[in-house]
C-alpha cells in the first residue's frame, strides 16, 4: 500500500488551527542560493530537486535498501531571509535569501539519499544536481499555521503567528541563525489558483527571556 503523507501525517502537515508542534530530524535534499524567484533558474533547483526526490522514491519501491517501499513525495519547503533587510511591503524580491529543499521519508539515511543522488547524475544531464546537498536535522518545535491564498498575503497569517505566541512561553528564533521562516508548498503553484494554494507556515521557536 503507498504511503500517503497528506493522510498519515496530518498533524505535521494540515493544522486546522494555529499550533505548537514538535517536528522529528529528517533526511533533506537541499539547494542553497539567491534572488527572485520569479526567475527561470529558481524553477530549474525546483527541477533538480524533484528529480533526486524522485529517483530516490523509484530506488526505494524497487527495494533497492531493503523491503520495497512506495509512498507520495513530499512538498517543496524553503528557508527565507533577505540579504538587505527588506521585508512585507517593501520586501525587494532580488534580495532574498533562501535554502530549498525536499524531505525524504523517515528512516531514509544520509548515505542512503547520496547513493541515489550519485546515480541520478549519471542518468541526468542537469548541472544544478551538483548544488543538491544532503543533510539530516530537525526543525524542533515550531509554531505552525496553515496559509490559504497568495504568497502575498503570507504576512496576516505571520501576524496570527506571532499574536498565538504573545500567550505563550515562547517567540521566534532564527533557522540556523539566517533564516526568517519555513514555507513548505502544499499545492502545486502551476495548477492551483493563487486564492486556493496552501501554504504552510512555521517559525522555529525559543524559550523568551525572563528579567
Amino acid at each position: 500500500m503507498k504511503y500517503e503523507w497528506r493522510k498519515e501525517e496530518k498533524h505535521l502537515y494540515f493544522p486546522k488551527k494555529v499550533e505548537i508542534v514538535d517536528v522529528p530530524e529528517y533526511t533533506f535534499f537541499i539547494i542553497d542560493g539567491m534572488g527572485n524567484p520569479n526567475d527561470a533558474l529558481f524553477s530549474k533547483e525546483i527541477e533538480a530537486l524533484y528529480q533526486a526526490s524522485y529517483s530516490l522514491r523509484m530506488l526505494l519501491k524497487k527495494g533497492e535498501f531493503g523491503e520495497p517501499f512506495e509512498y507520495t513525495v513530499y512538498p517543496l519547503e524553503g528557508l527565507w531571509t533577505t540579504s538587505d533587510g527588506s521585508r512585507d511591503d517593501g520586501l525587494n524580491k532580488d534580495a532574498l535569501v533562501y535554502r530549498i529543499m525536499i524531505r525524504q521519508p523517515s528512516g531514509v539515511t544520509k548515505e542512503m539519499a547520496k547513493q541515489s543522488l550519485a546515480q541520478v547524475k549519471i542518468k541526468k544531464e542537469n548541472p544544478l544536481l551538483d548544488q543538491i546537498k544532503v543533510e539530516q536535522y530537525t526543525d524542533g518545535k515550531v509554531v505552525q499555521m496553515l496559509h490559504v491564498g497568495p504568497f502575498e498575503n503570507e504576512k496576516y497569517t505571520f501576524e496570527q503567528m506571532k499574536d498565538f505566541l504573545k500567550k505563550t512561553s515562547f517567540e521566534p528564533k532564527m533557522y540556523m541563525d539566517n533564516y526568517a521562516h519555513r514555507e513548505i508548498y502544499l499545492s502545486d503553484a502551476r495548477r492551483v489558483a493563487p486564492e486556493k494554494r496552501k501554504t504552510l507556515l512555521r517559525y522555529q521557536l525559543k524559550e523568551k527571556k525572563t528579567l
